[in-house]
């Protein structure tokens, strides 16, 4: 990311203060890891890029996850649409014509996937491992 990203990113928790600047940062790094998990080079649609950001959570905070969400104010899919949009307005993403908010109401819910499907997760990589 870049200086201006930050100056941008800056402007847009002054007007919405709901999301910590950090989450803007990690959007960002959703949308690249969602184009290369989907391989695509320019837009994802908005479930493939929440399921990147669900795929990039996991990898990244594992059993934490919930905890980092809450710092960073996301409480369900439909922050990151809010996130999304925020950086739509600055044209720090581009929007497509197909995209809209409704696509990131209730897509999945956090403590089901990243409580209890991280759980899943670990048990199936336990049952793999030889002691």
């Amino acid at each position: 990311m870049n200086e201006e990203f930050y100056n941008i990113v800056s402007l847009i928790h002054q007007e919405d203060s709901r999301y910590h600047p950090d989450a803007y940062e990690f959007v960002m790094e959703a949308l690249s890891f969602g184009q290369k998990k989907f391989k695509q080079s320019r837009h994802i649609t908005g479930h493939q890029f929440l399921d990147g950001i669900k795929a990039l959570l996991m990898k990244n905070f594992g059993p934490m996850t919930i905890p980092v969400l809450d710092r960073w104010g996301i409480k369900n899919t439909e922050d990151f649409g809010n996130i999304i949009f925020n950086l739509e307005q600055y044209k720090i993403i581009a929007r497509d014509k197909d995209d809209q908010y409704e696509t990131f109401k209730d897509v999945y819910d956090f403590k089901e996937v990243f409580d209890a499907g991280y759980r899943k997760e670990l048990a199936k990589r336990l049952k793999t491992m030889r002691f």
